[in-house]
């Protein structure tokens, strides 16, 4: 199997490569189309600030290249942001996979939600296995509010969705890479579908 992190200079990447080769996988680095396109998965991260990210994704041509992808697409925190209509983080216009707009935790709470928290209303074959209320891994200041892609919910002043699908592309905004045995059995599952 062909498993391709899209390298765009925004990417968590070390983890993730670390947490696919402990499943027994390699993965290889990309920004190139032909092979991104030839992956069996693909697995689009994101760390960072949304409008910078999008930037580079832009300069890259990968904005053009990844709504066409037809293959298993994961996205993982800012990666799931920008696969959104737009976010609010520096009025960022987003892939359009998902349709759900970003937006910002009010002051009312600390801001980044850092650390665990759980999961439930879980939807998906990304989740075979996974129980409701596991928890996960979160670094996050903006968020996909509930809507009709949301497969996980997760409540942090409100409740938004932790996990998107449409189609072929999937979003988690917590780090299964970073969330310990349940993290890795959710990458796991995605590099199965």
């Amino acid at each position: 199997m062909k498993i391709v992190i899209i390298n765009y200079g925004a990417g968590n990447i070390q983890s993730i490569m670390f947490a696919i080769e402990r499943l027994g996988f390699t993965a290889v680095l990309s920004n190139d189309w032909k092979e991104i396109k030839a992956a069996d998965k693909v697995i689009f991260p994101g760390v960072g600030e949304a409008s910078s990210a999008m930037k580079m994704l832009i300069d890259s041509g990968l904005d053009v290249l990844i709504p066409t992808l037809k293959q298993p697409v994961l996205g993982i925190c800012l990666g799931m942001q920008l696969m959104c209509n737009k976010s609010e983080e520096g009025n960022t216009a987003g892939l359009e996979i998902f349709d759900v707009n970003v937006v910002k935790f009010t002051s009312k709470v600390k801001v980044p939600q850092m650390g665990w928290n759980q999961i439930y209303n879980l939807r998906s074959d990304l989740f075979k296995g996974i129980a409701e209320k596991e928890y996960m891994y979160l670094v996050h200041s903006f968020y996909a509010p509930n809507c009709a892609d949301a497969i996980a919910t997760t409540n942090y002043e409100v409740e938004y969705a932790s996990a998107l699908k449409k189609n072929n592309f999937y979003g988690t905004q917590f780090h299964p890479e970073k969330s310990g045995d349940v993290g890795e059995q959710i990458l796991g599952n995605f590099l199965k579908l």
